[in-house]
This record gives C-alpha cells, structure tokens and sequence, in this order.
C-alpha cells in the first residue's frame, strides 16, 4: 500500500488582527454595582482579598487613603451573586463592583427577621462624604471608559432585591445625579404628572409590578403583595424614595416609577 503525505508548508498559523475588524460588538462591561461592605476597614479588606468574595474597586473609610483597585477589570469579581437587571441575569459577568466600608445598619438589639429586610431608614449609617466624592471620581472614568448607560449604575440591592440591601436608603443616589450627573434618577415635572391618586388606586398590583419589571427588576407576576414583591418594592425605594422607606407601595413612589419609565424608554 503507497502511502501518500500531505505537506503543511502552506498553512500561515499566524493571528492577523489588522486587515479586517469586526463593527458588530459592544462592551463587555454594561453594569456598576455598588456595595456597602457591612464592616469595618480591617475586615472589609480581609474578607475581598479572601478567597470568596471580591470587587474590583474598595473605597475604606479613610479620607487619606487611596481608592484601592483589587482587580483588573478584565477579570471577573465574585460580588453580585445570583443577580438579575433589565433581563440579564450573572450580573458578575457583564459589571465591575465597587464595595464601600460602611457598617450598614446600626447594632439594634432584637433585629427583625429576613437579615435587615423593612428595617426603617433611621437605622442605617451614613456614608462619609469623603466616600461619596470618591465614588464619584471613579464613576465618571469608568463612565467614559465603558459608556455605562445611567440606569446601569445601580446597587446590590438592585440586582439582587429579594437577598439584598445594600447600598441601603442613605446611599445619595440623588446627589450623584445632581451634583455629578451619575446615575439615573427621576423628572419631578414628570413625578407631579403622575400623582394621581384615582390612577393609583385603580391600577392593578400586576400592572405595577409591570412597571417595576419595565423599569429592570426582577419580580414575580402575581396579583398580590407577597413577600418577595414587598422585597423588590422595599429595595425601589431605597435608591429612589428612601425617605419613605417601607415595604409598601405608595402614589408617590408609583408616580416615581412611571416617570423613571418615561424617562429611560
């Protein structure tokens, strides 16, 4: 039997990246999560430089020290968990995290149950606002490096409202917005338009938690008030209406909600 050899000296094995490129693609990075880290500095930074959990960026409580980059942003932090927000889900996948010391909420005798869940918005502790101006430092280079759109700066709590709830209501969403223009946040004119009691009143839960589901969170479908819809309108109104924050939906975080969705169509 004649055995036959095929030669390869024609095979040119090497990666050209010039003469064609692809316009077809977007970032990889869509979402910022922010954190609270629900300690203090020595074991925030021991427990994301552990093995099991991580963000990309760690802001301490110390004005005088530097915002401390603990990944590369192409690598992948372990900070989001279980994690949905406009329909994506491994929010780990396509986010950076940047966690911030703050304790969270007070050490209050007798907690209500669900690890936090419906404490009241006088329990939480403040951020420093050495933090905040940090945050906002960062924000606007990872902005402009990623295009991020402003609904996609979000919190834990955000993404993963029926186990979370950090940042918590004192994080200052608004103050982001108006002072630095990061974020997403409401029109009053259009929030005013929507105080109607009557349409509040008549709308269906399920067409509310339309809206909620319309605007990114992850909801069920029901026609009721159940527990895990009291958690996703609890963790709204922390980033939106903290200062009335509860597990229940009320006109003006409704009418809140149709002018978010009026805004970011």
């Amino acid at each position: 039997m004649s055995m036959i050899f095929f030669s390869c000296s024609h095979v040119n094995y090497k990666i050209d990246d010039k003469s064609y490129q692809a316009k077809g693609k977007d970032n990889r990075i869509k979402y910022i999560v922010l954190h609270y880290t629900a300690t203090n500095d020595e074991v925030g930074i021991r427990a994301l430089t552990g093995p099991n959990v991580s963000s990309h960026y760690l802001i301490t409580s110390k004005a005088e020290e530097p915002t401390y980059a603990l990944l590369p942003h192409e690598e992948r932090a372990w900070h989001a968990g279980v994690s949905e927000f406009c329909g994506r889900n491994n929010i780990n996948d396509t986010s950076i995290g940047i966690e911030i010391v703050n304790i969270g909420i007070k050490a209050i005798p007798d907690a209500p149950k669900y690890d936090g869940f419906f404490r009241p918005y006088d329990e939480y502790v403040e951020f420093d606002d050495a933090q905040i101006k940090k945050v906002a430092a960062l924000l606007k280079i990872l902005i402009e490096q990623y295009q991020i759109k402003p609904k996609f700066i979000i919190g834990h709590s955000d993404v993963a409202p029926l186990r979370k709830i950090d940042p918590g209501p004192k994080f200052p969403w608004e103050r982001l917005y108006r002072e630095y223009n990061i974020g997403a946040w409401y029109e009053e004119n259009d929030k005013i338009f929507f105080m109607n009691e009557a349409l509040f009143n008549v709308t269906p839960i399920s067409e509310i938690k339309s809206e909620l589901r319309k605007y990114g969170y992850k909801i069920n479908t029901t026609n009721e008030w159940d527990e895990e819809s009291k958690r996703v309108v609890y963790n709204f109104k922390a980033h939106f209406n903290p200062k009335m924050l509860s597990e229940e939906m009320d006109l003006e975080s409704f009418a809140i909600l149709k002018a978010l969705n009026k805004k970011y169509k």
